[in-house]
């Protein structure tokens, strides 16, 4: 692997990475010598793909990384990716390192958390760049891709980790980071097409020749070869061939370089991709001033595929229907079609095909299983061979769990099945070796024994394309593949891509530790809700009755794990959980205020609604509870300055009162404030939040008002013939000494 280059004003370092035909550029300025200049050569054009820009977050789980396709089309010789990222300008926004990812076929499989995966998950690495943002608040970066893949090609980016931290929003800085990919695609317009065991003349000058072949089904092998080499009139072969494209993370490109021995020059691909063309560049090693002469040939040998009928299976299952056509069913060995000169294996059988059945479970999964819903026999012979189909582009982000379990009565103790995953075309070379690599593939393996009678198998993403399944010795076996979406949100301290890290889970002690801390704590709220009662003050009673009784609940519900109760939907506990919470911290500021009772009652019902709209438009920002609070306070402030005006002392006049209540209640509100703003993290949730829970209810006992001097709630002052009497009300009173 070779070093990224970085460099300023107009120049930049290249560097080699992943052998030749991958440069990474960290530079804004596009180089010559990375392969991409103002001059096009001959027969090529350039084409440009551009992505709308998104705001990238700090990475939590895979749902924070921002991802992007791109389609490459056909007979594409470069790519370059050009990554822009931007911040905004302010104190909150920090130094940070965008990393990005590529991948072709499927979205990358990414970790930067470091967690765990799932037992018998086949992991690669993906392809990384980081971009860091420091000293400027834009930042380019390019990515170049030599021979690629065509298809699908995804880009996903993001920040780094993020912190643990719960921060209320609107009241923690934000810095905003935006990320936009672009992509310039090379491709040739003037390409060779190869006819099987037809000699194609070719002359290299100072341009690489663009060839390409097309491989069928049932290809057994491909034998490139070069006749009849002359370079600059004399015998010899100078000519490097680039034989197939290049995948990310994965690299399985074919360089053959020909320099005259041993002559001719053969290139030999044990199951190419079926079903596509494959691409051929020959470029000349001889410098910009010879010439090389040549004439390349393309050999396929096709293979003999058993077929097994589906006659017979449907007339078992009449009343089941199958998701199954003849594309499903290899043809029969009469009716192979390699082209005008393709070679078909007239040796016995390669491989017995066996149809499969895909049934699309619901929106998220697919299930593929053999024609007749028992079993698949394996023999020692001939691989047998499954094809799923997951080239529809539909299928790539998810999960392929592969599942084999042996039959206990046909397995000895000296049998083995041995199993390959692959892509593109299956693994045929049983007989040769076990590593199950295709000619730019390379395969899965799993095997079956009597002391291990079950094997599984999880690609999380896998590329789009055609797999196979193949399977060799003898024994019966049945397979089932299940088609899984693996984007997880774990809870309960569980972590990891399929939440299978039990690392940091929570025990069952645990979660229903934490459930009985976050809800009994509510039962502090008893300490107001009696307060309340003893001074008359029924309605801020019910306030608090209503916040104790649905925070309660909601948190029985809010829990993971097995330690959970809800007696209504999670949104309805919730959204009165937080409206229970503005309207008492609202209702006791008002109720310290001591206005009349008549204006205290409408303030109470006006400021309920606006706080019951405020929270169906955003319910987690700041002002929900900051605003009315805020408005309260207002009041309170105002009619104590106004009343220590009015009697020219300090209001309450009472020291008892300031020392062992408003004191004690505003220290005590402080406290749960800065908890609940700046401590709270998910490790500390449960303690941290009962807390605040506890220092909410016991603030709200103190800072209520105590009653009023004892007096006839209600003193008629005049009654008149018609039995109406007018009455006043003296704890309207708004001068009483407290």
């Amino acid at each position: 692997m070779g070093r990224a280059g970085t460099g300023t004003g107009g120049e930049a370092v290249a560097a080699v990475v992943a052998g030749p035909l991958l440069l990474l550029l960290l530079a804004r300025p596009p180089p010559a010598s990375a392969g991409y200049s103002g001059k096009s050569e001959v027969g090529l054009v350039s084409e440009h793909f551009s992505q709308a820009p998104q705001r990238l977050s700090f990475y939590s789980w895979y749902g924070s990384a921002r991802l992007f396709r791109f389609r490459v089309p056909p007979d594409a010789v470069l790519l370059r990716w050009l990554l822009q990222v931007s911040r905004e300008s302010g104190a909150a926004c920090t130094d940070a390192e965008i990393t990005v990812h590529f991948r072709s076929g499927a979205p990358p499989v990414i970790n930067p958390l470091g967690t765990s995966f799932p037992d018998d998950t086949a992991v690669q690495p993906s392809f990384q760049v980081g971009v860091p943002l420091s000293t400027t608040p834009r930042s380019n970066a390019s990515v170049n891709v030599s021979h690629p893949a065509p298809g699908d090609w995804f880009v996903a980016a993001h920040l780094p980790p993020s912190s643990q931290k719960i921060e209320l929003k609107g009241l923690a800085p934000t810095c905003a980071y935006v990320f936009q990919p672009e992509l310039l695609v090379t491709r040739v317009v003037e390409i060779s097409i190869m006819e099987p065991d037809v000699p194609l003349p070719q002359t290299l000058l100072s341009h690489p020749s663009y060839l390409k072949v097309f491989v069928p089904d049932y290809t057994r092998e491909l034998l490139l070869e070069l006749r009849d080499c002359v370079s600059n009139g004399s015998l010899g072969c100078p000519v490097r061939l680039t034989v197939g494209p290049v995948t990310l993370p994965s690299n399985f490109q074919k360089v053959l370089t020909c320099t005259g021995a041993p002559w001719p020059c053969r290139l030999l691909l044990p199951s190419p991709p079926w079903d596509r063309w494959l691409q051929v560049t020959a470029e000349s090693l001889v410098g910009p001033l010879g010439t090389v002469a040549f004439s390349a040939v393309a050999a396929l040998t096709a293979c003999r595929p058993r077929s097994v009928t589906i006659q017979p299976l449907l007339q078992s299952s009449q009343n089941q229907s199958f998701n199954a056509s003849s594309g499903l069913l290899s043809p029969s060995p009469d009716h192979q079609d390699l082209g005008r000169s393709g070679r078909v294996d007239r040796s016995p059988f390669c491989l017995t095909n066996y149809p499969v059945t895909r049934e699309d479970m619901d929106v998220v999964s697919v299930h593929f299983q053999p024609l007749d819903r028992v079993s698949v026999r394996v023999c020692s012979d001939t691989p047998s061979v499954m094809r799923l189909r997951l080239n529809t582009g539909m299928d790539s982000g998810g999960s392929l769990t592969i599942s084999l379990r042996a039959n206990k009565t046909e397995m000895r103790n000296e049998t083995v099945v041995v199993a390959c995953v692959n892509a593109a075309s299956p693994f045929l070379g049983f007989n040769t070796s076990l590593n199950c690599t295709t000619a730019f593939f390379q395969g899965y393996p799993l095997s079956l024994s009597a002391w291990s009678r079950r094997a599984n198998l999880i690609i999380p993403y896998p590329e789009t394309d055609n797999w196979y399944l193949s399977l060799q010795l003898m024994c019966p076996e049945n397979a089932e593949h299940s088609y899984l979406y693996a984007s997880c949100s774990c809870k309960a301290g569980w972590r990891g891509w399929s939440c299978t890290d039990n690392s940091t889970a929570q025990t069952v002690a645990q979660q229903r530790a934490a459930t009985l801390l976050l809800t009994l704590s509510n039962l502090m709220f008893l300490a107001p809700i009696a307060v309340s009662v003893r001074r008359f003050f029924l309605v801020e009673a019910s306030v608090y009755a209503y916040t104790m009784f649905f925070s309660t609940f909601y948190h029985a519900c809010d829990q993971p794990g097995e330690a959970v109760l809800c007696i209504l939907s999670y949104d309805t506990l919730q959204y009165c959980d937080f409206l229970g919470s503005g309207a008492a911290i609202w209702v006791t500021i008002l109720c310290m205020a001591r206005l009349k009772t008549v204006l205290k009652y409408v303030l109470f019902l006006l400021g309920t609604l606006v706080i019951a709209m405020s929270l169906q438009l955003d319910r987690r920002g700041m002002w929900n509870m900051l605003g009315p609070c805020l408005f309260a306070f207002v009041i309170m402030a105002s009619m104590w300055a106004y009343r220590c005006g009015h009697r020219r002392q300090c209001y309450p006049t009472s020291w008892q009162r300031w020392a062992f209540y408003l004191l004690p209640g505003v220290s005590m509100a402080s406290v749960g404030i800065a908890i609940y703003t700046s401590m709270m993290t998910s490790d500390n949730y449960y303690y941290t939040h009962s807390i605040w829970h506890i220092l909410l209810a016991g603030s709200a006992a103190l800072l209520l008002p105590p009653p009023d001097q004892p007096a006839e709630p209600w003193a008629c002052s005049q009654k008149f013939p018609c039995h109406y009497q007018i009455c006043k009300n003296d704890r309207e009173e708004l001068y009483a000494v407290t």
